[in-house]
């Protein structure tokens, strides 16, 4: 019987140096945490392996510090090196019982899908949640495929049962559409990460729209 953990319902930060504009990643990532966000993703595309490691062993440290979940993107090998509580993975990825084989019952897995049949099939191999989107378009993001709009968000909420994170182009100007679908998990990156004040913008956003949280 696995003992999964739990995913955080509310903002699910996601680190980019490109959004955070030169900003420290130790220092954006722990004004996200104190202003009360409780899972970070560590997605960092353009830098090398021991760069990564050597950012998410300090973000794994920074994350238990504040008793948040910490998913690292893509590396299976960095997740496992760190001791991240999961991965997030794509579509080109490894399939899902194959990392399931490397990770263990009782790691997070995070699935990106674009589609209806992406989502169930995710959701049937095992999946812990899955991302729905992009939403909006997005710059963050290289290579990432076409919107999907506020119509496949719905599907997802009307029909499936597996936890899911509303992802792409997600600003605090369009937030009240994603939550108003019934999201209660919402990807936001460049919003946090590339603002002036982070602590700020993230605080008033949870106290705006999660303050149950």
């Amino acid at each position: 019987m696995r003992n999964r953990i739990i995913i955080p319902e509310g903002i699910y930060a996601i680190t980019d140096s490109k959004s955070g504009k030169n900003k420290n990643i130790l220092d954006y990532s722990r004004e996200i945490l104190e202003a009360g966000v409780k899972i970070l993703q560590y997605r960092e595309k353009k830098k090398n392996t021991k760069e990564k490691y050597q950012e998410a062993l300090l973000l794994r440290k920074l994350t238990r510090e504040f008793g948040a979940v910490f998913i690292v993107n893509d590396d299976i090998s960095i997740a496992l090196a760190v001791e991240a509580d999961g991965v997030h993975i794509g579509q080109d990825d490894l399939p899902i019982e194959e990392v399931r084989k490397i990770l263990g019952e009782r790691k997070i897995i995070g699935v990106s899908t674009h589609s209806p049949e992406q989502a169930k099939k995710a959701a049937d191999s095992g999946a812990d949640y899955i991302g729905v989107g992009p939403i909006f378009d997005t710059e963050t993001k290289e290579d990432v495929c076409s919107t999907v709009g506020l119509e496949y968000l719905e599907y997802v909420e009307k029909n499936l049962s597996i936890p899911y994170v509303a992802i792409g182009g997600i600003k605090t100007h369009n937030l009240n559409e994603i939550l108003n679908v019934g999201a209660k998990r919402i990807a936001m990156v460049s919003e946090l990460v590339g603002a002036k004040d982070t602590y700020a913008i993230t605080k008033d956003i949870i106290s705006s729209h999660f303050p149950l949280n």
